[in-house]
C-alpha cells in the first residue's frame, strides 16, 4: 500500500508536524483520506509506541485547530501491521466547506487541498468560491424554534456508554448556533420536540391496507432511533427451513444491513424539510425513505464506492458517541455486500432504500410443498383473508371447542409463523384479531394455484 490521493503517511506525530494540514486538505477533497501514523513514506512501518496518548493528541488538535468544526468528519483508529501497533485516521469530505486551519483563517496559508499524494494550498479564489457556495441550511445552524430544551435522555445515553456530559456539552456538542441560540440538532435531541418517525405496516403489496401506523417520536432522535430499533427486530422475524440434513432459519431482512440502513436514513435525513424519516412495512419488502438528495459533489458512482460526506456531522459525531454508529463510510458498503446497488432509488428530494424480504423466497418453497404443513395450518391459512377475529375463524372451519381450535389451529400457525397477531402486546385483548404473514400468505397462494 503506497500514498495515493487519498492515503498520507506519517512516521510519528509531533509538534512539528502539521497534521492540522493533512486533515484540512482531505476535508475539502471531495473522497475524503486516510492518515496512517506509524508508518514512513517509504511504506516501512515503524509503529506507534504509545498509542493512547497519540490518539488523544490527534483528536485534541483537530478538534480546536480546524474551523469550520470537524468533529463528526472523523475516526481514530488503531491498527496492526507488520506486527505492530499503527493509527488510522479516516477523514470524510466534509459538506462546509473550505475547511482550514483556525490560526491562518480562510486564506491560502489555512486553507489546503489533496492535489495528488500531497496537500497544497487552495487558491483564494477557490476558497472565496466554496465559502459562497457553502451549505446555508445546515441543521447546526438553523435556530430552534424552541429554546426551553432539556436533554435528561441524551445524558442518560452518554451516562450508559461511561462518558460524562459535563457543564460545556451544549457547545461541545455544537447544540448551539454561533450567537449562543439552541440549533435543531439540539431541538432532534431534545427530551421534547415536534419530531416524530413513523412505521407502518401494510397488508397489501401497495399501500392501501394499512393495518399498523406506530409513531416513535416526540422526544430524544436518539429514543425514537432505538424505538424504530425495537419495533423492526420484532417484525423481523426468523423463517426456518428444515431439510433433510438441517434446519435453516432466515430472518426476513438481513440484520447488519438492516440496522445500518435505519441508521443511515436517520442521521443523513435533510431534516430542514422538516420531514423525518418514514419505514413502510410490506408483506414482500421494508421501504425506507429519507428527506434530501445526495450532497451536490457527491455522485452515485462514488457513493456506491463508499465516499462518504456526512449531511449532519453533529447527528453522526453524537451517535459515534453513544455507539450506534461504528466508523465513518461503513454503513453502505454493508448494505450494498446484501442488497446491491438495486436497493437504492434516488429522486431530487428523497434516498429510498428497498429490503426484500429474504426468507420470501424460502417461505415459497417450503410452502409450495404443503405435505410438509398440517391440515389444520392450511385450512386456517386458506380462510384467512385480511384481519380476522378467532370466531369467525371457528365458524368458518367449523370448530365449536374454543381450546380445541387454539390448540390444534392457531397455536401452530403462529408458532410456525403462518399468522401473527394484530396486536402483539395485548394477546388477551377482546380486540384480537389475526393475519397473514409473509410466509402464510406465500403457503396461501401455492395453495390457492393448486386449486
Amino acid at each position: 500500500m503506497t500514498e495515493t490521493n487519498r492515503i498520507e503517511y506519517k512516521r510519528e506525530l509531533t509538534p512539528e508536524l502539521d497534521i492540522e494540514k493533512e486533515v484540512v486538505a482531505s476535508l475539502n477533497y471531495k473522497e475524503g483520506g486516510y492518515i496512517y501514523i506509524g508508518i514512513d513514506k517509504d511504506d516501512s512501518t515503524v509503529g506507534v509506541s504509545d498509542v493512547d496518548d497519540c490518539m488523544l493528541r490527534l483528536k485534541d488538535r483537530i478538534k480546536h485547530n480546524i474551523s469550520p468544526s470537524a468533529m463528526g468528519l472523523f475516526d481514530i483508529s488503531e491498527e496492526q501491521k507488520d506486527g505492530r501497533s499503527i493509527i488510522k485516521v479516516t477523514v470524510a469530505s466534509g459538506i462546509e466547506k473550505p475547511y482550514f486551519k483556525t490560526k491562518y483563517g480562510m486564506t491560502p496559508r489555512g486553507a489546503y487541498l489533496r492535489v495528488g499524494t500531497s496537500a497544497e494550498p487552495m487558491p483564494q479564489e477557490q476558497i472565496d468560491r466554496l465559502f459562497a457556495m457553502r451549505t446555508r441550511n445546515s441543521i447546526g445552524r438553523i435556530v430552534s424554534n424552541r429554546q426551553d430544551l432539556s436533554f435528561e435522555q441524551l445524558r442518560i445515553y452518554y451516562d450508559e456508554r461511561g462518558k460524562r456530559l459535563n457543564d460545556n456539552f451544549k457547545r461541545t456538542l455544537e447544540l448551539l448556533t454561533d450567537d449562543g441560540k439552541y440549533n435543531y440538532v439540539a431541538y432532534l435531541l431534545a427530551d421534547e420536540n415536534g419530531n416524530s418517525i413513523k412505521v407502518a405496516k401494510y397488508s397489501s403489496l401497495d399501500r392501501c391496507d394499512l393495518v399498523e401506523n406506530n409513531e416513535y417520536g416526540y422526544c430524544s432522535l436518539i429514543k425514537a432511533t432505538k424505538s424504530v430499533f425495537s419495533k423492526l427486530d420484532i417484525e423481523n422475524k426468523v423463517a426456518a427451513t428444515i431439510t433433510p440434513m438441517e434446519r435453516i432459519e432466515t430472518p426476513l431482512w438481513n440484520k447488519v444491513a438492516l440496522r445500518e440502513a435505519v441508521i443511515n436514513a436517520i442521521v443523513h435525513n435533510d431534516y430542514s424539510f422538516e420531514v423525518p424519516p418514514k419505514f413502510e412495512i410490506f408483506p414482500d419488502r421494508l421501504e425506507i425513505t429519507s428527506s434530501g438528495r445526495l450532497p451536490e459533489s457527491l455522485t452515485k458512482e462514488e457513493f456506491f464506492n463508499g465516499i462518504s460526506i456526512p449531511r449532519n456531522k453533529e447527528l453522526m459525531r453524537i451517535y459515534r458517541d453513544v455507539e450506534l454508529v461504528e466508523s465513518l463510510g461503513s454503513g453502505i458498503p454493508r448494505i450494498l455486500r446484501a442488497y446491491g446497488e438495486d436497493c437504492f432509488k434516488f429522486t431530487d428530494n428523497f434516498i429510498r432504500i428497498t429490503l426484500p424480504i429474504s426468507a420470501h423466497d424460502s417461505a415459497h418453497d417450503s410452502a409450495h410443498d404443503a405435505s410438509n404443513v398440517s391440515k389444520a395450518i392450511r385450512a386456517l391459512v386458506t380462510c384467512i383473508e385480511g384481519e380476522v377475529d378467532r370466531d369467525t375463524l371457528q365458524s368458518f372451519i367449523g370448530i365449536k371447542h374454543r381450546t380445541y381450535f387454539r390448540s390444534t389451529y392457531i397455536k401452530p400457525a403462529l408458532d410456525e409463523g403462518y399468522i401473527e397477531f394484530t396486536l402483539p402486546n395485548e394477546k388477551q385483548s377482546k380486540l384480537q384479531k389475526y393475519r397473514l404473514t409473509a410466509k402464510g400468505i406465500a403457503l396461501k397462494n401455492s395453495l390457492t394455484n393448486k386449486k
